[in-house]
């Protein structure tokens, strides 16, 4: 086993619901409501990503349903939108755009990063050429946490301890209870006992750390001067 951290390809939805730039208002109510999403990518024929329609795109055409919709002066950027998108039919008139992406690679921290900026639930997937690879969503992150104590207690033997640090697992007991690790033993450097710590709490399902490792020697304090002859 080796430690694998988790990107968003690992857990976004590969074949998400997408709609043509020309679909009408009503098929696309109906599709978030059949699909029980709350925003669907709008999609181009050559897979590119031309914006995203939510559940507040179409609630403006509510809000304004009877009233005048004409886009006065100096009302608010953000006001004007709403009431156009209000007169809109198709999901290229109702479309956010551009859309709020995130690269296939991206760790699952950048695409919470991403939607936490810009306060939204999900986030369009693009792969190297920017065509749609996926979707991802909030509780698509949460996955990382959701693996069992017995795979995190294999990363941290097999991945940190074996595979980096070349320790013996017999010189470190490792505990993992509801994803918090607790590392006890003793190792010959103060440095590797901070390697081992910082990597454990990398790894993916980590929620915590106890960090009770001991070691021989302090080489934190060590100096290294060069002396050249000239």
């Amino acid at each position: 086993m080796t430690m694998h951290a988790l990107v968003v390809r690992d857990v976004m939805t590969k074949t998400p619901v997408t709609v043509s730039p020309d679909l009408g208002y009503k098929q696309i109510a109906d599709l978030l409501i059949e699909f029980g999403v709350s925003a669907v990518p709008v999609v181009g024929g050559d897979r590119r990503v031309l914006g995203v329609v939510s559940e507040a795109d179409l609630l403006h055409k509510v809000e304004y349903n009877g009233a005048d919709v004409h886009a006065g002066l100096f009302e608010r950027r953000r006001t004007r939108r709403a009431k156009e998108k209000a007169t809109g039919e198709t999901a290229a008139e109702l479309m956010t755009s551009p859309a709020v992406t995130v690269p296939a690679t991206a760790t699952l921290t950048a695409a919470a990063r991403l939607m936490e900026q810009h306060d939204v639930k999900r986030l369009p997937v693009v792969d190297d050429e920017g065509n749609l690879a996926g979707i991802v969503s909030r509780r698509d992150l949460l996955r990382r946490y959701l693996r069992t104590d017995e795979d995190i207690r294999g990363d941290v033997i097999d991945g940190v301890l074996l595979g980096v640090l070349w320790l013996d697992p017999v010189e470190v007991e490792v505990a993992v209870a509801g994803g918090h690790v607790t590392l006890t033993g003793k190792v010959d450097r103060r440095s590797t006992a901070q390697i081992a710590a910082r990597l454990v709490r990398a790894l993916d399902g980590v929620v915590g750390l106890t960090d009770e490792l001991e070691w021989g020697f302090d080489d934190t304090t060590l100096q290294h001067r060069y002396t050249f002859d000239v």
